[in-house]
């Protein structure tokens, strides 16, 4: 083995679709030039990297790459992606997903829960159902949620992606947000995928573009909205109006801050029902500025839940570095 067979090795995976972050987030801290004499060493680093990564890893001992989950994917708003990218999308999605699920104890999930049987029972100790009140209940339903900081794809291109494996889950966050209430509904709507049943066990869902704003909402789309709004504000369509024909931000966050303790709807959902509902998204976006006390790093809340809840001697260590870097948890 030449000396530059790594070097060669990681353009081919790169070559595949994959991104620097993600394949630096594979490559085995163990690993050193040093060890390019072994042949047990060379191949211990691409079985390493195919099981994370979701790769073949009999092409890979030969340097070509070939994804194990390439038909085990289902895409909503696809846009500009091609095959290559799907491929990426679909085994990153499901290697991930399942190291996940190991790291949970057997558990309920989220099959057949309906989104008012849901509601009802955060609302028994929770003033609201929020972004802290979903992640809490995945978790004690054993089903992991995280947000990625490192995406398969150079370009991220993936809002969401949820994978079922036996009867329960996992679901990887992939939107940025400053306020907790757009990740909020994300992740109601992916629960909606698994409650719903729309992901069959062994495959994966990838929403690559805001389910929230997309065209191309099939009749599952629409099922997964109306279950993320039932369980976030009581009622598939909520009947809003507002007292004013024109508002500014700071009228509108009076306004759902004080309607959203009557009606127990979280002030942040409640604005931005009413952006759906009135296209006035400036206002709406502004009026998160007013409702929160500063902005955020929201998806520093959801992975330093994760990193409580991991079992991290589920793991090999190899395993537990990988899911580390790609929850950026050195900086939670």
């Amino acid at each position: 083995m030449a000396e530059n067979s790594s070097t060669r090795l990681r353009k081919e995976l790169r070559r595949s679709g994959l991104s620097s972050a993600a394949i630096d987030a594979a490559w085995p801290a163990w690993w050193n030039d040093d060890l390019s004499e072994s042949p047990s060493a060379r191949a211990e680093l691409r079985f390493a990297l195919a099981r994370k990564l979701g790769l073949a890893p009999k092409p890979l001992l030969g340097e070509r790459v070939e994804f194990v989950w390439k038909d085990k994917a289902r895409f909503k708003h696809l846009g500009a992606e091609t095959e290559a990218d799907q491929l990426v999308l679909s085994s990153f999605a499901m290697s991930v997903g399942r190291l996940l699920t190991r790291t949970v104890p057997a558990g309920r999930g989220f099959r057949d829960i309906a989104a008012e049987e849901l509601r009802s029972s955060i609302l028994r100790s929770s003033q609201y159902v929020d972004l802290r009140t979903l992640a809490g209940a995945c978790w004690g339903l054993a089903v992991p949620v995280v947000h990625l900081r490192v995406f398969p794809l150079a370009v991220k291109a993936m809002h969401a992606m949820v994978i079922a494996d036996g009867n329960i889950g996992a679901i990887m966050l992939g939107r940025d947000a400053s306020y907790p209430a757009p990740l909020a509904f994300t992740l109601a709507h992916e629960i909606g995928h698994l409650a719903l049943g729309h992901v069959r066990p062994g495959n994966a869902l990838v929403d690559v573009e805001d389910p929230a704003l997309a065209n191309d909402r099939d009749e599952e789309e629409q099922e997964a909205d109306a279950y993320a709004l039932t369980l976030l504000t009581g009622s598939p369509k909520p009947e809003i109006t507002t007292e004013f024909e024109k508002y500014n931000a700071p009228t509108l966050a009076s306004a759902v801050v004080r309607a959203g303790a009557q009606h127990r709807i979280e002030p942040g959902t409640l604005a931005l029902c009413i952006g759906h509902l009135q296209r006035n998204w400036p206002v709406v976006m502004s009026a998160l500025g007013f409702i929160y006390p500063q902005p955020v790093a929201v998806w520093k809340a959801v992975n330093a839940l994760a990193r409580t809840q991991i079992d991290w001697s589920a793991l090999m260590e190899d395993d537990r570095d990988f899911v580390y870097a790609l929850l950026n948890l050195d900086d939670v």
